[in-house]
């Protein structure tokens, strides 16, 4: 599993809301990626039927899951391939770790993977003696700042380019000229790892779908990097959760339709890769072997869950960019490897709530999240449905508890509901300044810390409601 980070989340959120650089990128980089996307799915014709035959797809590739992982298992070893079913991170860790002893393996170059940084593989294999190098430009800025990435296909949406340059200077001795600008970073970075895809005996890699009816590997990139990892080294491991097949090179189709737009407003990725079992015997090109590490760690119990519809995800990103709780705090505020709303969902639903019980409520349930997904998947349902568990479980903090407990008894007395609504009001005013509360007391401090509360209406709707239908003043007129 995910390792929770040592700061409270509260912690967290609040030194995230005090970087006033990170909140700028954040915005900045989120709103380009948003109108994009919205054009990109413009350029599709009957995008909404496209999205809803995607999520159809999606759910009965689930509902089937034991059968299509039967199928896709058979068909990769059928071409030469090797499949190992890791029910654990533990496991999956020791089956890579243990083959690149077996092969004598000393160097890994990596394209971007959300599951390989689920599972701390890096860490492991580093542990083991390897040498292990991020391919993916974020990926690779990111490890040289012993960083995590931020989101989950922009790793750092967090860095601004002068972040980047200066980076570079310190870690790589870059001189102004080679980080002038983004083209010459990224020459620089091209320079810096092509010795290394060309001296790994170990690619690695991630895994946007296998197609069950092929045994195909379908790796979407926009950098050529994914196309060296997966065919340069002489073995090829692929990272790959549970949850990440198609039925068929048809659904491939659909789903891929609506994945590039979503994420990016692109027609398709550059680089779309459908690879299908190592290199044949009358080919020159591809790896000698390829190893297949299907990844459980706790997907086959959310699948019988409440919150099953998270594993629809095809990780777009569109929930992260769109989310007016992530666009302030950023990703690394969560905590976890799955950040914004699908990552509030994802990592207590495989991991429980005992360390992840606060990222259900980081969220303002405004449904954007929903409107987005290429898959229509409902978050907030799922956000609510976690968080009645976490006060069924007793994790609230005590004073929500006491306050729900309070509240009950009010609403269920009509003329106590009225009196408390008249007692707030005049409280209200108290504290009030020109119609608005800058702090609350106690633990309601949390809401005036960021915003202004506004002043109860000192009217009820009912009080309102009677007066209008006495026409007596203050009622409000049609």
């Amino acid at each position: 599993m995910t390792t929770p980070a040592p700061q409270p989340f509260h912690q967290r959120t609040e030194a995230a809301l005090a970087d006033a650089h990170l909140n700028q990128t954040l915005r900045r980089v989120t709103a380009r990626v948003l109108d994009s996307r919205t054009a990109g799915l413009e350029r599709l014709p009957a995008s909404d039927d496209w999205r809803d035959h995607a999520r159809r797809i999606r759910a009965h590739t689930l509902a089937h899951l034991d059968r299509y992982l039967d199928e896709f298992v058979t068909n990769v070893e059928a071409r030469g391939g090797h499949v190992h079913y890791a029910r654990t991170a533990e496991d999956a860790v020791t089956y890579v770790t243990d083959l690149a002893r077996a092969r004598g393996l000393t160097k890994a170059v990596k394209s971007k993977s959300m599951i390989s940084e689920e599972i701390h593989l890096n860490d492991h294999l580093e542990r083991a003696g390897l040498q292990v190098v991020e391919t993916d430009l974020g990926e690779w800025v990111v490890q040289l700042a012993q960083d995590h990435p931020s989101h989950v296909i922009m790793p750092i949406i967090h860095k601004s380019a002068s972040d980047v340059a200066d980076l570079f200077r310190r870690t790589l001795g870059a001189t102004d000229e080679e980080v002038a600008d983004v083209p010459a970073m990224t020459k620089l970075a091209r320079a810096r790892l092509r010795p290394e895809f060309l001296s790994a005996d170990l690619g690695i890699s991630g895994v946007n779908f296998g197609v069950a009816g092929t045994g195909t590997l379908c790796i979407c990139t926009n950098e050529g990097n994914g196309r060296l990892v997966t065919t340069l080294p002489r073995v090829h491991v692929a990272m790959m959760g549970i949850e990440r097949l198609v039925p068929d090179i048809p659904s491939l189709g659909t789903v891929l339709q609506v994945l590039a737009r979503s994420a990016t407003g692109q027609n398709l990725t550059v680089y779309t890769n459908l690879l299908t079992g190592p290199r044949r015997p009358d080919e020159f090109d591809g790896p000698e072997e390829l190893h297949v590490v299907l990844v459980d760690n706790g997907r086959s119990t959310v699948l019988g869950s409440t919150e099953a519809e998270i594993l629809y995800c095809i990780r777009c990103g569109a929930c992260l960019n769109v989310c007016p709780v992530y666009q302030q705090i950023g990703g690394h505020a969560y905590g976890s490897v799955y950040p914004g709303p699908v990552g509030a969902v994802l990592t207590p639903a495989l991991w429980g709530q005992d360390e992840w019980t606060d990222l259900p409520h980081a969220s303002s349930l405004c449904g954007a999240c929903r409107e987005v997904c290429p898959v229509r998947i409902d978050i907030p349902r799922m956000l609510l449905t976690l968080r009645a568990k976490g006060v069924d479980e007793g994790r609230a903090p005590s004073w929500i508890g006491q306050g729900l407990a309070m509240f009950r008894r009010v609403a269920a007395r009509p003329w106590l509901f009225g009196a408390a609504g008249r007692a707030a009001a005049f409280g209200t005013r108290l504290l009030a300044s020109r119609g608005w509360i800058r702090r609350l007391p106690g633990p309601l401090a949390g809401w005036t810390a960021s915003r202004d509360f506004p002043v109860m209406a000192g009217d009820s709707f009912q009080d309102r409601w009677k007066k209008r239908q006495t026409g007596k003043p203050g009622g409000p007129q049609s």
